[in-house]
């Protein structure tokens, strides 16, 4: 395999390089994941973290996992948080809720996701929060400059390194803590929610049940058919307002009408309050199809994105044409302060690390069909290989996910196989069409909402959330305490059971 010895810097040259490239083939990138909207930070700049509530722990954690070479037994500080606030001790066998980070730092879950704290008073709980490898400070190789230096220091970044991580300090926190029969939850969001699934089945014996939220473990090696996610999109809109998805339905001509025109560009700059002179019509076609998706990804109340940027379109305030109706809608999201599209470009940890991880095993064969409010993009795994393989040296494996974890015929599979998994989705989430939406045994559990949105139960619990929400958080609380307490039962009885005794 051939090795590219390159910089932080370079490595970040080339993946805005490579991004361009896409755009001006009309490629998709796959859309990034986490249950928190503001997640776009740049790198190293982190909000801050209540060190009263929240103390910060780092393990020194194993390289590889799965090999014995001796670069395998190569360490690195991985860091993780704890919150006592809440736990009843080791001696009552509190539980203990394991948060599991994805592609983002850590350091904004313990405020961000508000559905651990929310619930940990009555659960006594102990709340754990652990970072993914190679995000935030869990950084391997000493700096996040050689971690991503080339495929051979990159390879360890997978997901199934990352579950071997997460069972190693849970396994460490609890003997620390004398915590060997306190039960542990695992919990995560999207990406994170696939995780806390898969370690459920992957490590029954460290984690008694799983909360996997908007986790779409069906959207791999065609289960899920590739449209899927736009079509969703699509629906979120015409339900909002069937004049607002028409009028974005036109506008892609529209705009690509005005740019072949002389000075078409400049136009169209100018209408849209670039940040710069468009190069090429993409440029705003791509910006204008971001924001819709990522709209309706995270369509939560009481704002619910998709409904003002419809209102604007709708409304009329900037004129009656086309485009000013699309601007509208961009301004009733955005504001009218700021420049939009092709501003400065924010590369952060989620950015790069993500890329690399659709480019190696999350392979989510996302596209565009033709019964969308967008133009037709069909996912093209040919081209998608090129350029991860151009990129990083080597080719995406599309096939794994399903192979290591399982996903087809998953009704039938974890019927016999797995339990205690509660599988959360809002419907208006894109992602929910590649999530488990039937029940598949009376343990494993599917919780929807028809109009929630992604990872909206794990946020924290407002004043305003509407009754459907606040009625979603009770069921899953509601089974996990079911868990625990037959886990206790389940305790009492090896307590009392005789131990055996040989002839």
């Amino acid at each position: 395999m051939k090795h590219h010895s390159l910089s932080f810097k370079w490595l970040l040259l080339i993946f805005l390089t490579h991004s361009t490239l896409l755009t001006a083939t009309h490629s998709l990138t796959i859309p990034r994941m986490s249950p928190i909207p503001e997640w776009e930070t740049t790198l190293h700049n982190h909000p801050a973290i209540n060190t009263e509530e929240v103390k910060t722990f780092y393990f020194k954690q194993v390289l590889d996992h799965f090999n014995y070479r001796p670069e395998s037994y190569t360490t690195f500080q991985q860091r993780y948080l704890i919150n006592f606030k809440y736990w009843g001790g080791a001696n009552s066998s509190a539980p203990i809720f394991a948060y599991f980070g994805a592609e983002s730092p850590i350091d904004n879950s313990p405020n961000g996701v508000g559905f651990l704290t929310d619930n940990a008073a009555s659960f006594n709980a102990l709340l754990v929060y652990i970072e993914h490898r190679y995000y935030g400070k869990s950084v391997q190789f000493g700096s996040r400059e050689e971690a991503l230096k080339n495929a051979s220091t990159i390879g360890y970044f997978n997901s199934a390194q990352a579950l071997a991580d997460y069972a190693s300090i849970l396994k460490h926190v609890k003997k620390t803590l004398h915590a060997k029969n306190s039960p542990v939850i695992v919990i995560g969001g999207s990406y994170g929610g696939m995780l806390a699934s898969w370690f459920r089945l992957k490590y029954p014996h460290l984690a008694i049940g799983a909360l996997a939220s908007s986790a779409p473990i069906l959207y791999f090696d065609k289960i899920t058919p590739q449209n899927g996610y736009y079509s969703t999109v699509t629906r979120d809109y015409r339900e909002a307002s069937e004049t607002c998805y028409e009028t974005v339905l036109k506008s892609w001509s529209e705009i690509r009408r005005i740019a072949s025109q002389p000075n078409g560009l400049v136009t169209l700059s100018q209408r849209f309050n670039t940040c710069h002179t468009l190069n090429q019509s993409y440029e705003l076609i791509d910006y204008l199809r971001s924001t819709y998706v990522y709209a309706a990804q995270y369509n939560q109340p009481p704002r619910y994105p998709v409904s003002m940027i419809c209102g604007g379109i709708d409304g009329e305030s900037l004129g009656s044409d086309i485009l000013s109706k699309i601007y509208a809608g961009i301004v009733a999201l955005r504001g009218n302060s700021t420049c939009k599209v092709n501003g400065p470009t924010n590369v952060s940890e989620t950015t790069v690390g993500w890329r690399w991880q659709t480019c190696s095993e999350m392979v989510i064969p996302i596209g565009i069909g033709n019964d969308t409010m967008f133009e037709p993009i069909p996912f093209n795994l040919t081209r998608y290989a090129e350029g991860c393989k151009e990129q990083y040296g080597v080719s995406p494996r599309p096939h794994w996910v399903t192979t290591y974890y399982g996903g087809h015929n998953i009704k039938l599979v974890l019927r016999r196989l797995g339990s205690n998994i509660i599988f959360s989705n809002g419907l208006r989430d894109p992602y929910s069409i590649g999530g488990v939406l039937d029940n598949i045994s009376d343990s494993i559990v599917a919780v929807h909402t028809v109009n929630g949105s992604h990872c909206l139960d794990l946020l924290r619990a407002n004043q305003s959330d509407p009754g459907w929400l606040v009625e979603q958080r009770k069921k899953e609380v509601k089974i996990i305490k079911r868990w625990i307490t037959q886990y206790y039962a389940d305790l009492d009885a090896l307590k009392d059971k005789p131990k055996f005794q040989s002839k």
